[in-house]
């Protein structure tokens, strides 16, 4: 039996700690499992690594408690120790990463009252008139009960009719109602609507092919990376569904990955009306406590379907069979903020290793590396040139905002052609949606005399105008204040002018044009409650607005039948972004939301407004041409040495003291040099973009090399023996997805 555990500690320590196993847990103790320990004065808790008999230290602590057996699956474990050496991190950040906060301090969901009939509709119509006469607030809650399908919260009955919880709790009393205490991920399953089952849908022959590459690959529990590349509105879902129904037959458990938060509730709606197994909804919008009861549900296998955005990659499946990534080119699918800076992609590929189970990439526009790994013979490839339904794709014309700005003599956010398509297709009972990837009102604040721009005091970021709120926002560190009366730098007053326009502004705009038209505005300002995402998405679909406008969140796979016109507002400045995927970034935006255009029978039609018509992203975004596209960019990838003929790796250095920034960047980078093999390409130290938030100055170095796990284990071991400050952080980007 083992006497000794090694245990990585919650505290974010660089190496795991060796401890001794008390005689009365050495049956007990198991790999994974979670314990408490001692550490100086204290108690921590951490996850046990690895069992062995001896250790290199004389003395050693007890281990205090065992926790919970089999927290970290084995697969999960194995995942944690490759994350922490492939993006450079401590195995305890590893392993943070992918158990809940809920899970590591032990969050349960809360209980809520549930209020439903005690009795049959009948019994309550016959008391209905006697309850009336005695209590009007009784009567009102009968009534409301009478209505739903299956009951209500008690808050949400008080709330809704404006009633204390007294006469529900009489009400309960006489037996004429019964409350249940339920918690909340439960209620979550109570409240499904019911949905329409649907049978599968016939395939095309294109769309056969690609079932059968993927369902003999999860027959076989053959490890392949299938690539699903098909234009929009090609019928990549169906593929989805009937593929997932051959796993779950075999008794398998589906992850299914998508890149917002919007698109989770369509996506279920979606399995829903094929499936009757329990899902799993998981993102980070949801409460600790419904987090807590899912994972150990996903853990304990009750429930064999999970969907969810990135996190939701570290569900603790059991037989796992099939791993979907939906819209696979997707930024949202790396962590950018904080170590390990992962890509979905590559953890699935490595949970896919381990379970001999295999990946299903799908998207119109795959990313560069996926497309490049496919034509390479390293994914298997399927292609859908066709619409399911046959439709047409939409028609989409450049409109030159140049010309516009010359015919009408002034600055406008809208083309007369537009704006005239948006009033016909409100006419014909037909929706838009308005695209623009700026929310708020005005980009930012200047003075004409001096040209100076209100900043943020703690960001090198203009600060953005809202409106609504009156107030100057920082989109960095969420700064604001109201917006001054004199310019700060020359004291004029009469100069000061807001440039710039973001999607508020654009919605009131449209507002003062077309009066009568309704609007609906989804952007992280209108999306901060918890199910505001899916109330906004049913009220555009459900025909409650005319017009969506909205950021990147409303061109992800969304699908909407009415809607036949999108306006495409300005995208220019993300093409000028110093970042060799800038282009690769608008052409993807560009292609999908022209694919949320007529959609179904009736025809699309997209219009992009631009000063550069003649830019060659925005002509092959146009006609949609992926492969010419990628035929172009892949050459002058391969000319530069960029992805995916190289990896990248981004070291970001932080601090308040800009001096002290420099010198511990300039001395890691000296240090770094003299340990890479020749071929890799190391840049000088430079600013980053912003080059300051919330009082930190950022600089960045940036590292090409041809073989990632040579360099990375360099970078790891110089990370141990290099003292950084503490006043100062560094943070390894591993395959960045911005590099500036």
């Amino acid at each position: 039996m083992s006497k000794v555990a090694k245990v990585v500690l919650d505290s974010h320590l660089d190496r795991p700690l060796d401890y001794a196993i008390p005689k009365q847990m050495q049956t007990q103790i198991r790999i994974g499992m979670r314990v408490q320990v001692p550490l100086k004065s204290s108690l921590q808790k951490g996850f046990v690594l690895a069992l062995e008999n001896t250790s290199d230290f004389p003395s050693l602590k007890p281990i205090e408690s065992l926790i919970e057996e089999n927290m970290l699956t084995n697969d999960l474990m194995t995942l944690g120790v490759w994350m922490a050496r492939y993006y450079v991190c401590s195995l305890s950040k590893a392993f943070s990463t992918m158990i809940p906060t809920s899970i590591r301090h032990e969050i349960h969901p809360k209980e809520q009252l549930f209020i439903s009939l005690a009795v049959s509709k009948q019994k309550i119509a016959n008391h209905y008139a006697e309850i009336h006469q005695k209590s009007e607030a009784q009567a009102k809650v009968l009534q409301l009960l009478l209505k739903s399908r299956k009951g209500l919260f008690l808050q949400q009955i008080m709330h809704k009719l404006d009633v204390s919880s007294s006469p529900i709790k009489t009400l309960v009393k006489h037996k004429l109602l019964k409350e249940t205490k339920i918690t909340a991920d439960s209620a979550a399953y109570l409240y499904n609507h019911p949905y329409f089952p649907t049978k599968p849908k016939s395939l095309n022959d294109e769309q056969q092919s690609a079932l059968n590459k993927i369902k003999d690959s999860v027959e076989k529990n053959q490890n392949d990376i299938h690539l699903l590349y098909g234009i929009t509105g090609s019928g990549k879902t169906e593929v989805f569904l009937q593929a997932i129904d051959y796993a779950l037959k075999k008794n398998k458990t589906v992850l299914i990955l998508v890149p917002e938060v919007a698109l989770t509730s369509q996506t279920v709606e979606r399995l829903k009306t094929r499936f009757s197994e329990p899902i799993a909804l998981i993102h980070h919008k949801k409460s600790l406590g419904e987090r807590f009861e899912l994972w150990h549900k996903i853990k304990n296998k009750k429930i064999k379907i999970v969907i969810g955005a990135r996190s939701a990659i570290f569900s603790p499946m059991i037989d796992l069979g099939l791993i979907i990534i939906d819209e696979e080119h997707d930024s949202s699918y790396k962590q950018t903020d904080e170590m390990p800076c992962y890509h979905v992609r590559h953890i699935a590929q490595m949970r896919a290793k381990l379970f001999h189970c295999p990946i299903l990439l799908a998207s119109a526009t795959p990313s560069m590396e996926s497309y490049y790994r496919a034509i390479n013979n390293q994914y298997i490839l399927s292609t859908l040139t066709k619409r399911a339904t046959n439709a047409p794709l939409a028609n989409v014309k450049i409109i030159d905002m140049k010309f516009e700005r010359q015919k009408m003599s002034h600055f406008s956010y809208f083309s007369q052609e537009l704006l005239d398509k948006i009033e016909d297709r409100y006419k014909k009972g037909e929706q838009t949606l308005l695209f623009l990837n700026r929310r708020g009102t005005h980009h930012f604040l200047i003075c004409l005399s001096c040209s100076h721009v209100i900043h943020c005091p703690h960001c090198a970021i203009s600060l953005t105008y809202h409106k609504n709120k009156n107030l100057l926002i920082c989109h960095g560190c969420q700064f604001s204040s109201l917006p001054p009366k004199t310019c700060p730098s020359c004291n004029k007053q009469e100069y000061l002018q807001y440039k710039g326009f973001g999607t508020e502004h654009v919605e009131r705009s449209l507002h003062a044009i077309f009066p009568h038209i309704r609007t609906l505005r989804m952007d992280r300002d209108t999306t901060t409650e918890k199910h505001a995402h899916e109330t906004l998405l049913k009220e555009f679909r459900s025909g409650k607005a005319d017009v969506l406008i909205g950021t990147q969140m409303i061109v992800k796979g969304l699908h909407f039948p009415s809607v036949t016109l999108v306006g495409v507002l300005n995208t220019d400045g993300a093409l000028n972004i110093p970042d060799f995927r800038a282009s690769e970034n608008v052409f993807q935006l560009l292609t999908q939301v022209a694919g949320r255009a007529g959609r179904e029978e009736l025809l699309g039609e997209v219009l992009i407004q631009t000063y550069m018509p003649q830019n060659d992203t925005i002509q092959k975004a146009k006609t949609q041409d992926y492969l010419g596209f990628y035929q172009e960019e892949i050459k002058i990838r391969e000319s530069f040495f960029y992805p995916p003929f190289s990896h990248i790796i981004k070291f970001l250095f932080t601090s308040e003291d800009e001096k002290l920034l420099n010198k511990t960047a300039h001395e890691f980078r000296d240090k770094l040099v003299t340990k890479l093999p020749s071929q890799c390409q190391i840049h000088p130290l430079m600013e980053a973009n912003p080059a300051k938030i919330k009082d930190r100055y950022r600089k960045i170095i940036l590292l090409r090399t041809p073989n990632i796990l040579e360099t990375t284990k360099i970078i790891g071991d110089l990370k141990k023996v290099f003292l950084i400050p503490r006043t100062t952080h560094l943070l390894i980007d591993v395959n960045p997805i911005y590099t500036s």
